[in-house]
């Protein structure tokens, strides 16, 4: 199946050792990394077998200056990258970093929600066939928002991507968990944040074979395990 509009198709890691990152996630995950070959930055491809399914990049200065923490950030596929950035800035958006090129992969914009949480658009050069099966080893296999207000957040995302509300799940004092859905599948959800997390944002699950083995080797890895593993 193609890759559609309001697809997730891109995670990225910012990270302030990339070296170190490498070796934790190519252990946790079972990734492979290589360099992209990337003009003036280091940029490297995180990969699940044959399938490419992460970027690594230092932190840019100017966003270290501003205190920016190591974190993974989602790319959304959009069919202009230009005009969603426009829309997405008439419905209360912000956007960080221009509409730009990247050689020979794509054009890319850095932007948040309304309420602050921070992803990308992306428009593909070439396009390739789509995802493989969401449960893949290796892959992505979930894409979770803390909002401020899910309720209230929800209709920019439908607007911006033509996300369908699915299921809704009651986590009693954490609130309402809400499942959205792309071209008829679920592929992620969105809850209001807990007060033990500060700010709006997004956050990213990883597929592995056995969720004991992949909490050893976090553990192993000098990880930390803050919630779970839980059914």
């Amino acid at each position: 199946m193609p890759i559609t509009h309001g697809a997730f198709v891109w995670h990225e890691l910012m990270t302030g050792d990339m070296k170190s990152a490498e070796t934790f996630y190519k252990s946790v995950v079972g990734w492979s990394c290589r360099d992209s070959g990337m003009t003036g930055m280091d940029y490297a491809i995180f990969s699940a077998g044959e399938a490419m399914t992460a970027g690594l990049m230092h932190i840019p200065d100017d966003a270290k200056k501003m205190g920016a923490p190591p974190s993974w950030s989602g790319y959304v596929s959009v069919d202009d990258v230009d005009a969603a950035a426009v829309k997405l800035k008439s419905l209360g958006g912000k956007v960080v970093r221009e509409p730009a090129d990247i050689p020979d992969v794509g054009r890319f914009s850095v932007v948040a929600d309304p309420q602050g949480a921070y992803f990308q658009l992306f428009k593909s050069a070439s396009p390739g066939p789509g995802a493989p099966p969401p449960d893949t080893p290796g892959r992505v296999g979930w894409n979770e928002l803390y909002a401020l207000d899910m309720e209230k957040v929800f209709p920019f995302y439908a607007e911006m991507f033509g996300w369908v509300k699915s299921q809704a799940v009651d986590m009693g004092p954490m609130g309402k968990y809400q499942l959205f859905s792309h071209d008829g599948k679920d592929i992620g959800g969105m809850m209001t944040r807990p007060p033990h997390i500060p700010v709006a944002l997004w956050c990213f699950y990883f597929n592995v074979a056995d969720i004991g083995s992949g909490v050893a080797r976090v553990n192993a890895g000098g990880g930390r395990i803050v919630n779970g593993p839980m059914q």
